[in-house]
């Protein structure tokens, strides 16, 4: 009889108690960090030296680490609207960087995450490089979100040269206007020196506090693509000079502790456990920029190129009670499948035109047994197939590409050659065992080629193949203004 009153009493202790509980039935949170040009090896839990990344290893400890997460194309914009709209770049027309002159954009037709969320009473922010159209047309605004301060293409696409001084003379910079810093639609100022540029991580950084803290109380969606470390590299004052390593380190410190102020404001506002934090980058290493670009950690060449080096991304993310602390991923992810993967968390809608993403929430969840992704297709230079992976296989066709091997890299801000290659074989790698991509083991498996053959064929009758000179069936246009 005594332990049955000992019994009801506990429940209702705490029945009562949970009632004071603040309540966690709305929407979760959705944070997208996205760094830029940033190597797989270039976080500490990944071996990276002469620097630390403890905000990010801590969230990998807490979270999950992604050991083959990709970026479906190693270049700025393309990579941008694939993870905005969960569709390979070439689908959508966005192709390669564009540049200050360019007439084009992310297509209005296009649905990105934040119109996708919008609906459903996200609040919708970006504070950093936006890189799909900087033409009023194209801006954030326009493409779902509330808020937006950043600048609206690559930081190198100014007047100064190499040195940090502007340039007057002939050269092909001078046809950038200067760098200019936009919020909402506005221009509010312009970026004329690497001192100017120094002040942008923590810009972003505070703005992405000021967001959270304004929209504690109803779901958000806060995407952060971070400046740097594209070069030319600036840092602020509270880092010049902390790594081992030198500038590019002290960049990448101040990047985690970024993420450290954003990961303490979501704890602060009680908001821990109901938002998903994601980390990762648009494609890997400038690695012709020498001490002043990442590392890949061994993967093969690096930022525009389709072999590992160039899309294989250090990812991190973060959902307590949600993701299992600690757990480590080995299966494919990419940018394109983080879009279902919210519409299937939030129950948002998504569009009714094709997208290539699926949804990742059981890897997310721990889940042993699953694979959602088991092939990826590795498109560049516009529209051309220059690889497929299914599984552990990677078959790589002959194509052009950018190379950094065997060459001097630059120092300092200088960048080294980046001159062209010819792959002219037909190649297939084991990523398991060959991570590095440096043994043809064709012969052994030709059973996994005509597989791997297979599936370029699927990727060619949809979204073409400019190598074969092939259009696709199932592509649509870039938004362009008339």
């Amino acid at each position: 009889m005594k332990n049955l009153s000992r019994l009801i009493t506990i429940i209702l202790m705490f029945v009562a108690w949970s009632g004071c509980q603040p309540q966690t039935d709305r929407l979760p949170n959705i944070v997208i960090i996205f760094a830029d040009d940033m190597g797989y090896g270039d976080l500490s839990s990944q071996g990276a030296a002469g620097f630390k990344t403890p905000n990010l290893d801590l969230m990998a400890n807490e979270g999950m680490r992604f050991t083959h997460f990709y970026s479906v194309q190693a270049v700025c914009s393309a990579s941008r609207a694939a993870l905005l709209t969960g569709c390979y770049p070439n689908r959508i027309g966005v192709r390669g960087a564009l540049f200050p002159h360019s007439k084009v954009g992310l297509n209005p037709d296009e649905l990105t995450i934040a119109e996708m969320l919008k609906p459903l009473g996200f609040a919708t922010g970006i504070f950093g490089k936006w890189h799909l159209g900087h033409l009023k047309e194209f801006l954030p605004l326009q493409h779902g979100f509330d808020e937006y301060v950043g600048i609206p293409y690559s930081n190198d696409m100014w007047p100064v040269d190499y040195d940090g001084n502007q340039v007057d003379t002939v050269h092909r910079k001078t046809r950038f206007p200067q760098l200019p810093l936009i919020e909402g639609n506005e221009k509010v100022r312009e970026l004329r020196t690497l001192e100017d540029q120094a002040e942008i991580t923590t810009l972003y950084t505070e703005r992405a506090v000021r967001f959270i803290r304004k929209n504690a109380e109803q779901p958000f969606f806060l995407y952060v693509p971070y400046t740097m470390p594209h070069v030319p590299l600036a840092v602020s004052s509270k880092f010049k000079g902390k790594s081992e390593q030198g500038l590019y380190g002290d960049v990448i410190m101040e990047i985690d502790w970024s993420v450290g102020e954003i990961l303490k404001t979501i704890k602060e506002e009680g908001l821990d456990e109901n938002t998903l934090v994601i980390f990762t980058s648009d494609n890997g290493p400038w690695l012709n920029f020498g001490n002043h670009a990442g590392t890949t950690g061994g993967l093969r060449e690096g930022k525009g190129t389709s072999w590992e080096g160039g899309q294989r991304e250090p990812t991190v993310m973060r959902w307590p009670g949600t993701i299992p602390a600690g757990e480590i991923c080995n299966k494919i992810a990419a940018t394109i499948d983080i879009m279902p993967t919210l519409a299937a968390i939030t129950g948002g809608q998504l569009p009714d035109h094709k997208i290539d993403g699926v949804n990742i929430l059981s890897l997310l969840e721990g889940d042993p047994e699953a694979n959602p992704r088991d092939h990826l297709y590795y498109y560049y230079r516009g529209n051309s197939l220059e690889a497929v992976r299914k599984d552990k296989w990677k078959l790589v066709f002959p194509h052009p590409y950018r190379t950094y091997e065997n060459q001097l890299p630059g120092n300092d801000g200088h960048p080294g050659p980046q001159p062209e290659a010819q792959f002219d074989s037909l190649a297939l790698f084991d990523l398991i065992r060959d991570p590095g991509e440096r043994y043809n083991v064709i012969e052994l498996y030709p059973d996994v080629v005509d597989e791997l053959q297979a599936l370029a064929e699927v990727a060619r009758s949809d979204l073409g193949d400019d190598l074969q000179g092939r259009d696709g069936s199932n592509v649509r246009p870039v938004g362009r203004i008339q």
